[in-house]
């Protein structure tokens, strides 16, 4: 009960800040739910939202003249610009459009929000098959008022859901180790694989996150790594990528988009002006939102033992995608850290009970 009780509460702290305004439903509750201190449309919400509207107009079928198009106006551009290839995120808030008749930015914000309750979800879950229901509460918790979680679902940008497909693919890679060769395992892990590309460019960071982790795993003897799983890894990004190109219509426009991206992202003044920093630029901006958590994982971190089998597989994926994502020039974003959310405050609640189990 306690612990339907927190999510609960995340849930609620997630909803769209829509539904609070006057004359809204749950506009009685308004003092109670976290509001946005940002009132208008960002860049890359306004971008989304064109490419929302565009789908909307044109249909689904014209997807390939929308990513020649994003072509020839990135071209021009000094600077980059959001790419179609982030298809999940528009292509679910199209959905919602077509079904709910809310215009594009209003479901860009419920599909933020909608992924910000199933990334709490698949917390409280995935805590529970690591460590027990103890530590799921306590990592629940944690997870319920993360300000970082609950600020994505607060605004029409993609990371929230990114984070929460990254989430949900190490959560799976998890139950493939402890349950070797069940195939609807093995299926949700490949479908999972599949949607994180199909979300966004930051999917190989994720990824390279996940091949560590099941490195680690095999090293360290954390449950069975059999012929499948490897099969699985390799072949769900495999189809991520190939309904990406058939979306931009060739593979080669799909390679010139990245390019375009990579490129021209790299004299983004934005990019330049908040992008930069040494190394160790995400441990203070982490610092800086949730100090206690990460000082409590670092104590778990460096008091590991080779029989903490979930932790081991945590810190894994944490270092592997903080050494990738600290070296991309001009990349750097807090944004970026939401699929650290959970690992970090597993381990802090790890570190705790395991702390206090001595004076028991």
């Amino acid at each position: 009960m306690g612990l339907c009780a927190i999510f609960a509460i995340g849930a609620f702290l997630r909803l769209p800040p829509t539904l609070f305004v006057e004359g809204a439903p749950l506009h009685f509750l308004q003092a109670l739910h976290p509001q946005p201190g940002f009132k208008g449309v960002g860049f890359d919400e306004n971008l989304y939202q064109k490419y929302v509207n565009t789908l909307s107009a044109t249909g689904l079928t014209s997807y390939p003249e929308l990513a020649e198009g994003y072509v020839n106006v990135q071209a021009e551009l000094r600077t980059a610009i959001l790419p179609p290839t982030r298809f999940l995120y528009i292509f679910c808030a199209y959905l919602w459009h077509q079904t709910t008749g809310a215009d594009a930015l209003t479901s860009l914000k419920n599909i933020s929000s909608l992924f910000g309750i199933v990334a709490l979800l698949v917390s409280a879950l995935f805590a529970a098959r690591l460590g027990g229901l103890r530590l799921a509460f306590g990592t629940t918790a944690l997870m319920a008022f993360a300000s970082t979680q609950i600020h994505m679902t607060q605004h029409a940008l993609i990371d929230g859901v990114f984070g929460c497909l990254a989430l949900i693919c190490l959560w799976l890679l998890w139950e493939n180790l402890q349950r070797p060769n069940d195939w609807r395992w093995l299926l949700g892990y490949g479908i999972a694989l599949a949607l994180l590309v199909l979300t966004k460019e930051n999917a190989l960071f994720a990824y390279i996150g996940l091949l560590v982790a099941l490195a680690g795993s095999y090293y360290f003897r954390i449950g069975q790594v059999s012929r499948f799983l490897l099969a699985a890894t390799l072949l769900g990004p495999l189809l991520g990528v190939a309904i990406l190109v058939n979306l931009c219509g060739s593979l080669v426009t799909a390679i010139h988009i990245y390019q375009l991206l990579v490129s021209k992202a790299a004299v983004l003044s934005y990019a330049i002006k908040t992008g930069d920093g040494p190394w160790y630029r995400y441990l203070v901006d982490v610092s800086l939102v949730s100090p206690i958590i990460l000082v409590l994982a670092f104590g778990a971190i460096f008091t590991v033992r080779r029989t903490y089998s979930a932790e081991i597989f945590l810190i894994s994926f944490l270092v592997a995608t903080f050494l990738v994502m600290s070296n991309v020039r001009y990349g750097i974003n807090l944004r970026y850290t939401n699929m650290w959310d959970l690992p970090l405050r597993y381990l802090a609640v790890s570190y705790l009970v395991n702390r206090f189990a001595r004076f028991r």
